[in-house]
């Protein structure tokens, strides 16, 4: 079952946002990965979730590489191998686990191929309250209508990133989740900042106390600027976008109810 994102998902239909680059489109169950061969790392990442037919299934999966594609395109083991380094999920375990059991589960474990995976900074991966709390966030809000939301994720691939073990180690995240909502096509965006926690001068990521992760609500606008990705219908539909009375700036989150909706 390797399905992928469905751009039919929602009630408005809405594509996969598309990077100025050439990218490999792996398709998962309920997910697609947008690889940059060349940075070894997803470009975007797209899941459809189904929050009225979500499952709770119990951990299974190991991590490993996607044969479909050279395993020197891929950030696979070594990375991660005796540092700080955590394998951060871009989609989440368990976004695609919804629908029949089996069907859930083996969703849940295509989660675990490399491509969908990041180097995040131990303490920023392991502080999951908020940034890996707001799909969550954003599916409760959109349970007046269908409760069905569609999520991009990827990390922000700069030229500039520290170099590390022959890739480059991304200092930021982005995040665009996008429902229907009584007007018609809903969106938000959010950016996660791991610069403080990244140290690769002497070859080894920096242990946490050298500072912390920052998450920010963030015109979806800024997001593309930021990465060169054609954000197509979502750019219209930034809830930021709609608020005409507040300014259209990065708004910092230290929980789930800061989010603007």
């Amino acid at each position: 079952m390797t399905d992928g994102y469905d751009a039919g998902f929602l009630a408005t239909p809405l594509p996969m946002p598309q990077p100025a680059l050439d990218v490999r489109e792996l398709a998962y169950p309920r997910f697609s990965v947008l690889l940059d061969p060349q940075r070894r790392l997803a470009a975007v990442t797209g899941v459809n979730i189904d929050g009225e037919r979500l499952l709770e299934v119990s951990r299974t999966g190991d991590w490993r590489l996607d044969p479909r594609i050279p395993a020197e395109e891929q950030t696979g083991p070594d990375v991660y191998a005796r540092n700080d380094l955590d394998r951060g999920h871009l989609v989440r375990r368990r976004d695609p686990g919804w629908g029949e059991p089996d069907e859930a589960r083996d969703a849940t474990e295509a989660t675990f191929f490399y491509p969908n995976a990041a180097p995040q900074a131990a303490g920023f991966n392991q502080s999951k309250e908020l940034w890996l709390g707001l799909e969550d966030h954003v599916l409760a809000y959109a349970e007046t209508t269908d409760q069905r939301v569609s999520v991009f994720t990827a990390p922000v691939l700069v030229d500039d990133d520290p170099p590390y073990r022959g890739i480059r180690i991304p200092l930021r995240f982005w995040k665009v989740a996008a429902w229907q909502g009584p007007n018609g096509l809903a969106a938000t965006g959010f950016i996660l900042d791991q610069s403080d926690l990244v140290d690769t001068s002497e070859g080894l990521l920096a242990a946490p106390p050298l500072g912390a992760f920052r998450t920010f609500q963030a015109p979806v606008s800024d997001i593309a600027e930021m990465t060169d990705i054609d954000f197509g219908a979502l750019l219209d539909a930034d809830v930021l976008k709609a608020q005409s009375a507040r300014p259209e700036t990065w708004r910092a989150l230290a929980a789930a109810h800061d989010v603007i909706l």
